[in-house]
């Protein structure tokens, strides 16, 4: 209970660090790289204390974890940035609506641990129902391609516009606002109640694939904690320049594809957490150097 008490702690304080840290304003590229590397670090450093107090075994089990959890963070950003387009989010407001989002992130991906936790103990059958999604997921995200998500058609926004009648304006930064008499919600809890959802969905994807990592409950909720962490900060520093990673589906899907495939052979097949490692960071580096080669061919390539 005790690291439970003093882990969960840390994560308030990070949070609260972290919104000081950036102000209300839009943070410098500059700033956001600096917070980032220090999120980032300070999630790898956790394996050290892992290892300290606990296990290498387990130490290993949560840095494969975390750099998986890390990785499909990525494909968040670029929902991310569609939301703030579609809403029309202020630049200076985009900060707390991450950060706020990261929190309740953090809680409800806590509730779908140790449910799925819970699930795996009780049915061993649930590996393999879980190896299927995940198998799913990663055909989805590898076709997914130029596709973009429209907030309107979601559930999320359909239940919300019933619930409280959407403002068409901002509001500084209030969450709720009163036009003639009538109380409405502005866009900006639109926005951050579609951030909450579209997580939901995220974590749906992501935390069955920790779960074919490490069965250790503290070890899946500090790696999902870790790698939500730094993603307020990754977020500006890639603002801007996530069109560039036209491959990074494909990266995260062949990670997937790995994982559903440890969860499906679970019963025969047991690979090192090196592997595991291994295809995380060459998948990831493959699709940035694939996206990196194409647009220097379409660069180079002659204007018709």
């Amino acid at each position: 209970m005790l690291p439970w008490i003093a882990l969960s702690s840390f994560v308030v304080l990070a949070l609260v660090v972290d919104l000081r840290g950036h102000g209300a304003g839009t943070p410098s590229t500059r700033s956001a790289l600096v917070w980032s590397l220090i999120w980032t670090a300070i999630g790898i450093a956790f394996a050290g204390l892992v290892a300290l107090f606990d296990s290498g075994a387990h130490a290993s089990e949560y840095l494969a974890g975390f750099l998986i959890e890390k990785s499909l963070s990525l494909d968040n950003l670029f929902v991310f940035a569609v939301l703030f387009s579609f809403f029309g989010v202020p630049a200076a407001q985009r900060n707390r609506v991450l950060l706020y989002g990261v929190a309740g992130a953090i809680v409800l991906r806590t509730g779908f641990i140790l449910v799925g936790a819970a699930a795996l103990d009780a049915f061993h059958a649930t590996t393999y129902v879980l190896g299927a999604l995940l198998a799913f997921t990663a055909v989805r995200i590898a076709r997914q391609g130029d596709e973009h998500v429209d907030p309107e058609k979601t559930v999320a926004m359909r239940v919300l516009r019933r619930i409280v009648p959407l403002s068409p304006d901002y509001d500084g930064s209030r969450l709720l606002t009163r036009v003639g008499g009538k109380r409405l919600a502005t866009p900006l809890l639109a926005a951050l109640l579609m951030v909450a959802a579209f997580d939901v969905m995220f974590a749906i994807d992501s935390i069955p694939a920790i779960f074919a990592i490490t069965r250790e409950t503290f070890v899946v909720f500090a790696a999902n904690a870790f790698s939500l962490l730094g993603l307020v900060s990754l977020y500006f520093v890639l603002e801007g320049m996530l069109d560039r990673f036209r491959y990074l589906n494909l990266g995260l899907a062949a990670i997937l594809a790995f994982v559903a495939a440890k969860l499906v052979l679970v019963d025969v097949w047991h690979p090192p957490i090196v592997l595991s490692l291994a295809v995380v960071l060459g998948a990831l580096v493959a699709a940035a150097l694939a996206s990196v080669v194409a647009d220097r061919r379409e660069a180079a390539a002659p204007v018709e």
